[in-house]
């Protein structure tokens, strides 16, 4: 079903593409629908060098607190265009008390005092009010939520950090120091009934995720095949894009877009885009759609799909493995983690089903999904199935439309219009459960289970079509194509009023006299300070392959937390190593002593611990400098570190507590690396192996210089902590830095750059 292509190629015409000859490479870029739009975005006047500036914005109340706070620290005034403050990701996490209800006022207040769109909870997953209210041809969109996927309504959306998103609110811009390559995936064919947009998104992310095919490039949809696919199938397909490692995706619009669109109220936000004949693209990826298949991504990560079919199959072998991987998350003590009982007389059965959010939350899922289920009934002993639709537009049109009485009777259940089952805020299976979802990751615990604490459960991820075949047989798990079912046409009437009288859109109206009410739970951001030129550098955590964002700070009720830096810090990597926060604290204690005799006027300032202080005497007698010369701080260090959400805590928290420096072979996403450069740490990479201890003692000489610079080469020294004696070096590049992200490092983090352009960056 999946062809690559690993070199350039051109548009032909009646969409046919061959390998690139002669063709001028920028003037062939420029015919892709995605420069198009970058260009038109672009302040700097150079193609060759990005400064973009979005047409809106949007957060989650898992991080807009963190944002807002960031931007308000760093001189916030207004929103410059309209930014969405969307309800969906903690709204049914009562953990904490009144945390998240004061998340909310929060937000509402700064919606009224800076001019925002505040969408109230129960009322929008963020994707879905996006495509329903803010989307359109040409446009850019940025989220905080690395899903911010609005490609199919002819939209460039890009999910970045928090960071990122502060950028914008203060008119700043997104740079690239380079326009990133765009891969053609060129659809042909019609997909069988039976088979949804989850099916294809999967056969993609299997075919583009584990070879980097894809990874921070923007996906263009071209081809006949996008014709014969509804606007919703398409978003469907687009929002797991994300899961590919791409930047950002685009799709050629048509009728049915600007159906959608007026449909919606839009349709003045509709052109026809497509690429020019000539558009040269950096690789191509085919996808025949008659040939996909339903299919099933194993734990734990979607990429790890495959026909059900094919797991059917193999299924002892598979959740061998499954089980395996499981037995080393959860890690040794207590009892193994156990899914091979999941097999009964050869076939698999599951335990939960869900269909929730940006992704399985649509009208035509639910519907396809009530045309499996007709005449079904679901037993109260065994699997159950819940639904979250996308929006509360979705859900009213679902029950005026008789739908959801339908699934109902049958024995489903609709819940709330929110993100949770998606990350582990509701639903959570028992232990040993499997579930399988139409969501959009199945990450090791994002389901909400937690291994420290003795708990394992997995997901699964399916579409929603095949999620109810899957019911329909009592948990056996049963491809959508295996049924004979007559699916309807339904068309789903968007309802505008329903956000007409919810939302408070108060967009270039805000009250700057507005005093913004803060709960007990948010917290100010610490004092971060600017890096010395010399960094001594314990290595707090050293992992082997990949450390991902919810590894580094899970979801699920812990990121209800996020509005209080210091608690939520207390989580970092709680499921994968409960020392590290320990270890990371040890270090951030000393060098708060270390900075206070300092501040006393002492010059040789000691931290009451041996081997730091006799390691630092070491050190200003070997470099010849003074305290001041050198700042102490942790590292972590793994093969890969990022994969996963564009969540900054990830990166905010390991800050937090005293981190400067990340050391890896590989950064798995952008917008992991740029939440490191917002948050003043270093984003070391190397191609050396990484084998060293935890606790060793890392040096890096002349930071200061390498960033004021045009250099990003490093030597991390590995040090004797008796002697202070470099034992090994290990070479490292801080990759290609801009000019702002050199001096964000510089000044310690954004906050600092932003606050003090006009002064010093405060080192001491």
């Amino acid at each position: 079903m999946v062809k690559l292509t690993d070199h350039k190629v051109v548009l032909r015409k009646k969409w046919e593409l061959e390998a690139a000859g002669g063709e001028k490479l920028r003037d062939g870029r420029s015919r892709t629908m995605a420069c198009r739009i970058l260009n038109a975005h672009n302040q700097s006047g150079n193609e060759d060098c990005l400064r973009l500036k979005f047409d809106a914005l949007v957060s989650p109340d898992n991080n807009y607190v963190n944002i807002l706070q960031t931007a308000g620290a760093s001189g916030l005034r207004r929103f410059p265009v309209p930014y969405v403050l969307s309800n969906c990701h903690h709204t049914l996490c009562a953990a904490g008390g009144t945390i998240n209800g004061d998340d909310h006022v929060y937000g509402l207040g700064s919606a009224e005092k800076y001019g925002g769109i505040f969408v109230p909870p129960y009322c929008a997953v963020l994707h879905q009010y996006m495509r329903e209210m803010m989307a359109g041809c040409g446009k850019m969109i940025m989220g905080s939520d690395s899903h911010s996927r609005y490609g199919a309504l002819g939209t460039l959306g890009i999910g970045e950090g928090g960071g990122e998103v502060v950028k914008q609110l203060l008119e700043r811009t997104y740079d690239l120091s380079a326009p990133p390559p765009v891969i053609a995936v060129r659809l042909t064919g019609s997909p069988r009934p039976g088979v949804g947009p989850q099916d294809v998104a999967l056969s993609l992310v299997a075919a583009v995720f584990q070879n980097h095919f894809v990874k921070n490039k923007i996906l263009e949809f071209i081809g006949p095949g996008i014709a014969g696919l509804s606007m919703e199938y398409r978003m469907g397909i687009d929002v797991m894009t994300t899961e590919s490692g791409a930047l950002s995706s685009i799709w050629c619009t048509d009728e049915k877009t600007r159906g959608y669109l007026a449909e919606h109220g839009r349709e003045e936000d509709y052109r026809k885009m497509e690429p020019e004949e000539g558009a040269v693209y950096d690789g191509l990826i085919e996808m025949d759609l008659s040939q996909a298949e339903c299919m099933i991504a194993l734990p734990f990560h979607p990429s790890n799909a495959m026909p059900i079919r094919v797991f059917k199959e193999h299924a002892e072998d598979f959740l061998h493995e499954v089980e395996e991987e499981g037995r080393r998350i959860k890690g040794a003590g207590g009892k193994p983690f156990s899914v091979m009982s999941h097999i009964r007389n050869g076939e698999f059965y599951a335990d939960q089903a869900l269909v929730s959010g940006c992704s399985g939350g649509m009208f035509e899922n639910i519907t396809a999904m009530a045309d499996i289920l007709k005449g079904y009934g679901i037993c109260g002993t065994g699997i159950s199935l819940g639904i979250n639709p996308a929006s509360l537009p979705v859900m009213t049109d679902l029950m005026e439309q008789g739908i959801g009485a339908e699934l109902s009777v049958a024995g489903a259940v609709l819940r709330p219009c929110i993100c949770g089952p998606c990350f582990g805020v509701t639903d959570v299976p028992a232990d040993n459960q499997l579930s399988i979802r139409h969501v959009t990751r199945n990450y090791s615990n994002r389901e909400g289970s937690k291994p420290d604490q003795g708990q394992m459960a997995a997901v699964c991820l399916m579409d929603a079509r095949s999620i109810a075949a899957t019911v329909r047989n009592g948990g056996r798990l049963t491809a959508a194509t295996e049924l004979k079912v007559e699916y309807r046409n339904l068309h789903h009437h968007f309802d505008r009023r329903i956000y007409e009288n919810q939302v408070f859109r108060n967009y270039g109206k805000g009250d700057s006299g507005k005093s913004l009410i803060m709960g007990p739970n948010i917290a100010d951001w610490p004092e971060f300070y600017a890096p010395a030129e010399y960094l001594l550098l314990k290595a707090a955590g050293v992992y082997e392959g990949s450390v991902t964002t919810d590894e580094l700070i899970p979801s699920g009720e812990i990121s209800s937390l996020r509005s209080n830096p210091e608690k939520i810090s207390q989580y970092t990597l709680i499921g994968r190593d409960r020392e590290y926060v320990g270890r990371a604290k040890a270090v951030r204690a000393l060098e708060a002593v270390r900075r206070e005799q300092i501040g006393k006027g002492c010059s040789s300032a000691e931290t009451g611990d041996r081997e730091t202080d006799r390691l630092m005497k070491a050190l200003r007698e070997r470099l010849g400098c003074g305290e001041k010369d050198i700042s102490l701080g942790s590292i972590l260090v793994s093969e890969q570190i990022g994969d996963g959400s564009s969540r900054e805590q990830a990166a905010s928290c390991q800050r937090v507590l005293g981190g400067l420096a990340d050391l890896t072979n590989e950064y798995a996403t952008k917008r992991y690396r740029s939440n490191l450069i917002n948050w003043g740490i270093l984003p070391l990479r190397t191609e050396e192996r990484l084998k060293l201890p935890v606790g060793s003692w890392i040096l890096l000489r002349n930071v200061r210089q390498a960033l004021e610079g045009t250099k990003e080469m490093l030597s991390a020294e590995l040090l004797d902590p008796v002697t202070g004696e470099t034992v090994e070096t290990i070479s490292c590049t801080m990759d290609v830095l801009t000019e702002e992200e050199r001096n964000t490092l510089l000044a310690g983090c954004l906050i600092n750059y932003y606050r003090g352009q006009k002064e010093a960056a405060r080192v001491f």
